[in-house]
């Protein structure tokens, strides 16, 4: 990286810079000694122009003085009445659930516990059974599960096939 040059133009601009902050630094300087001792350095109030005041006819004063006192009668007059409390002259009239409101609601709780309480209970484990006859396994399952018509069906079907034969046990 080349090395700048310092040219006297340069020399001048930093040299000039310098100066002004030498001077600001006095002025400052001097206005810190100047409140020590009381002096004030620089004219009073001569740097913003005074501004016009508005003034109020006495109608308007009186008004105005006349809605203060207002103000101030109705606030010393509610510590003075305690017995009758600002709440308690406006009730509220109370928001009340309908009896189907009430149930819907119960319902709509008792539907998220069952939910819950299903999530949290493990699956039971399936039953071990013992080989049944096809028969007599078929019937159950198609009365629990099937609905009417279903069973219906399911019972012609059964009165159409011929029963299994019955095996012979050997005697001991």
């Amino acid at each position: 990286m080349p090395k700048t040059q310092l040219t006297n133009d340069i020399l001048t601009a930093a040299l000039e810079g310098f100066e002004a902050q030498k001077k600001r630094l006095e002025d400052q300087i001097a206005e810190l000694r100047a409140m020590l001792s009381g002096e004030s350095k620089k004219p009073a109030a001569a740097a913003e122009p005074s501004k016009r005041k508005r003034t109020l006819s006495a109608a308007a004063r009186k008004a105005i003085s006349a809605a203060q006192k207002k103000r101030w009668a109705k606030l010393k007059q509610l510590p003075e009445t305690p017995s009758q409390p600002v709440a308690a002259a406006t009730p509220k009239k109370k928001r009340r659930f309908s009896a189907a409101g009430r149930l819907a609601i119960a319902e709509a709780a008792r539907r998220r516990w069952a939910k819950v309480k299903a999530a949290q209970q493990p699956a039971p484990p399936a039953p071990v059974t013992k080989a049944a006859p096809k028969k007599a396994a078929a019937k159950k399952a198609a009365v629990k599960t099937v609905p009417k018509k279903a069973r219906k069906i399911v019972r012609k079907k059964a009165a159409k096939t011929p029963p299994p034969a019955a095996e012979a046990t050997p005697a001991q």
